[in-house]
């Protein structure tokens, strides 16, 4: 029984990083700057600066996009690793 658990659990954090490597891939862009680097989306727009503080609901846009791939990525993976143990057992 603790096999296809561990699978499980594994295939899970495997597809919530790829989902959230996906959703940060597809974070939305601003006009003439383009996507936001990743210290700005992880940290949700609290390390811009000055005049760079427009684009604070950006940042924050960005990191719910790649929260929503995390945890898309999260739900496909644990579904994948159920199937896959079920079949192997």
């Amino acid at each position: 029984m603790r096999g296809p658990r561990i699978s499980m659990m594994s295939m899970g954090i495997v597809g919530c990083l790829a989902g959230g490597f996906i959703g940060f891939l597809l974070r939305p862009s601003a006009f003439m700057v383009g996507q936001l680097p990743f210290q700005d989306v992880i940290t949700r727009g609290e390390s811009l600066q000055g005049v760079e503080r427009v684009f604070m609901s950006l940042a924050r846009e960005s990191f719910n996009t790649m929260m929503i791939g995390a945890a898309i990525g999260l739900v496909v993976g644990i579904v994948l690793g159920y199937f896959i143990s079920r079949k192997n057992s």
